[in-house]
């Protein structure tokens, strides 16, 4: 496969490691990640653009357009095309957003910059959008080729508790650092089902095959910024349970759920619960694993 769609070597070194370690009790890998998927509604104002499992979500506000993540490059057209269907203009995409740097969440970012408004901001923190504003040189892990993408300079960076207004709509920034060095959380309020509940789009808790935790580490201070980070997600409201991988929260199965007619499918705070709990869970015996 072309390089443009990074080929299996670069998809299966991230999504495959993502279900080992991450993706407690949800489906296997996909067998193509970014392969198309109907866009569809989750709650009111907000919308599933992405892949089959690299995300992105739309977010429809009275005076423009959110965007959070591009998938891949393939899925960043994908993605545009699907705001189509759902009967919007991309070129009203007056905010970017991003949960972090790696190619399968990023690199489709740049197509979504050329189909936005010309004042569109792109928001991320500093440590991953600088890597974001390098194509993905600089990731501390993910090294090569193959894992660079066009790059996307921010146009805003956001500090940890930060809140990213828009159109009535207010998304808050949660820095939750490990996977990468600046991986962002974002949670916001949206109506689901006649009711108000608490969203929260996960960045990603995934200790890769290849990270280095405790006495030696990736990056200095990973294994800290995990501690942290699950510190933070399970003291955040998570009531509708979204994430940068659709299979973190088993996106098809809620997605047939709704086909069928419940209404408040993506309503998922004891899966949300439950996935931290496992995530958690592996990424001690991981530590454990590597510091005897």
């Amino acid at each position: 496969m072309s390089r443009k769609a990074f080929g299996l070597s670069g998809a299966v070194a991230v999504t495959a490691a993502v279900f080992a370690f991450g993706a407690v009790a949800q489906p296997a890998t996909p067998p193509d990640p970014h392969a198309p998927f109907p866009p569809f509604k989750i709650g009111e104002g907000l919308y599933y653009v992405g892949a089959s499992d690299y995300t992105s979500y739309l977010i429809v506000t009275k005076a423009g357009l959110i965007v959070i993540d591009g998938g891949d490059a393939v899925t960043g057209h994908q993605i545009v095309g699907n705001i189509r269907t759902l009967g919007f203009d991309p070129a009203d995409i007056k905010i970017l957003l991003n949960t972090h740097e790696h190619f399968d969440h990023a690199a489709g970012l740049a197509e979504l910059k050329r189909a936005a408004a010309k004042d569109v901001k792109f928001y991320a923190s500093a440590k991953d959008g600088a890597i974001v504003a390098a194509g993905g040189k600089g990731d501390p892990f993910l090294k090569g080729e193959r894992f660079e993408y066009e790059p996307v300079k921010p146009d805003v960076i956001v500090q940890d508790g930060q809140k990213v207004t828009l159109g009535g709509w207010t998304l808050t920034a949660h820095i939750t650092a490990g996977h990468t060095p600046g991986c962002t959380t974002w949670t916001f309020p949206v109506t689901v089902a006649g009711k108000v509940r608490q969203a929260l789009d996960h960045c990603s808790s995934t200790v890769l095959p290849g990270y280095k935790l405790g006495k030696t580490e990736t990056y200095p201070g990973q294994t800290a910024d995990f501690e942290k980070s699950f510190v933070t997600w399970k003291s955040l409201p998570c009531e509708v349970f979204i994430a940068s991988h659709g299979s973190f929260y088993g996106m098809k199965a809620k997605k047939a759920a709704l086909d069928a007619g419940k209404a408040d499918a993506f309503v998922d705070p004891e899966g949300c619960r439950k996935f931290y709990a496992g995530a958690e869970a592996a990424f001690r015996a991981e530590l454990k694993k590597q510091n005897p």
